[in-house]
């Protein structure tokens, strides 16, 4: 009974490393796969947000390769017969097109246009900070469609979380705030 039993074992072992070992890429593919993505549409040559199917690609590179297919297209439900040709852009380098990594990229190194405190690297579990628009109105990164935002950053600047709110509470309830000047310094 022994030996039936570590055979059974031995057995079940291989079969849920083998199990392991063919999720990997399954596992790989769903999370480089997830996320709205900016990709350069064939037919327009504009920038357009997209999709991908990250749950049919992990299935996919589980059983052999990963295959892609849009979910989602800002040029959907109009253009939803398109070839989707545009998922090239996404297989040859999937991390770039990421929104998240290309917000982060645009603002790595840049400050506060109120503060001056620099910006530092995006994390998904913080705030997230905004832009100045031309009409001195700021707003989230994260409410203006993402296919707008390559627009959106050649006019805006920087703003960080904190003045964000700040300038939000001052614009929205102006009657309960007192702007001061600030004093000179006291020598004594």
């Amino acid at each position: 009974m022994t030996v039936t039993m570590l055979i059974v074992v031995a057995v079940l072992a291989l079969a849920v490393g083998l199990f392991v070992f063919r999720a990997i890429p399954g596992v790989r593919a769903y999370f480089a796969y997830r996320g709205k993505r900016l990709v350069t549409c064939p037919e327009t040559h504009k920038a357009e947000a997209v999709d991908v199917a990250a749950t049919e690609a992990a299935v996919g590179a589980f059983l052999s390769e990963p295959t892609l297919r849009l979910t989602e297209c800002s040029r959907w439900p109009e253009r939803q017969d398109c070839g989707q040709d545009c998922l090239q852009q996404i297989e040859i380098d999937p991390q770039n097109c990421l929104v998240w990594n290309i917000v982060s990229n645009w603002y790595e190194g840049k400050s506060c246009v109120f503060c001056r405190k620099q910006i530092g690297p995006l994390h998904h579990i913080d705030h997230v900070p905004a832009l100045l628009g031309p009409d001195h109105v700021t707003v989230e990164w994260k409410l203006i469609r993402p296919q707008q935002l390559m627009e959106v950053f050649e006019s805006h600047r920087p703003v960080c979380w904190n003045c964000h709110v700040t300038e939000s509470f001052r614009r929205l309830h102006p009657e309960l705030v007192v702007n001061r000047q600030p004093e000179p310094k006291r020598t004594f």
